[in-house]
């Protein structure tokens, strides 16, 4: 789901950019300060789910945590996405410096999304109800941060579109497999820790 450095024309790399910084600092001012460890803890599983990359043309694919970011960070997710990123591209040299903006706004937008959308039918009662939107979110998130990795590069040079709609197709397996991890997660979650579904606390 990253897109590796080169593929970006520079208007499509600036607007990633001031989106991620808008993200970025909303996320953080709303955060309470006793949320911060939370989001340093999901930042940190972030990273290293997502170490394991698999080259398809100009992106990866990995794991993403996408949905359960946004479910447990709620605005915390897209702070918690740049560090991560910023850290594996100066470290591991996946994604790149030029591109994390517009990797933070693909993965951390989705998450915002997936926050947005599934947040509250995830925290219902019923069983039935909160796995079958957990599993939603998990695949929703894949599919909307893929889907905006793909809009990145074709804003960028039309010729690429073969080249997305393939990332975005490699992608499919792995949303269901997201679904069904954050299916069990929250279940799992709900069993055992069910205040850890409330997102991080907002200003």
């Amino acid at each position: 789901m990253h897109i590796s450095e080169g593929f970006l024309s520079v208007p499509v790399l600036s607007a990633g950019w001031l989106l991620a910084a808008g993200e970025v600092a909303y996320g953080l001012k709303k955060t309470e300060p006793e949320g911060i460890v939370r989001v340093a803890m999901i930042s940190s599983a972030f990273f290293l789910a997502s170490l394991i990359n698999i080259r398809v043309g100009p992106g990866a694919t990995h794991l993403s945590l996408i949905a359960p970011m946004g479910l447990l960070l709620g605005w915390g997710a897209p702070p918690a996405v740049f560090a991560a990123l910023f850290l594996q591209a100066v470290l591991f040299q996946f994604g790149g410096l030029a591109v994390l903006g517009a990797n933070t706004v693909s993965m951390g937008g989705a998450a915002l999304c997936v926050y947005i959308l599934f947040g509250k039918i995830v925290r219902d009662n019923n069983r039935g109800i909160q796995t079958i939107a957990a599993f939603a979110a998990g695949a929703f998130g894949v599919m909307m941060g893929v889907g905006m990795t793909g809009l990145w590069l074709v804003l960028s040079d039309r010729s690429l579109f073969p080249a997305a709609w393939l990332l975005v197709a490699s992608h499919l397996p792995l949303a269901v497999i997201e679904g069904i991890f954050t299916a069990f997660l929250v279940i799992f979650l709900k069993r055992t820790f069910p205040d850890v579904l409330e997102p991080v606390r907002l200003k």
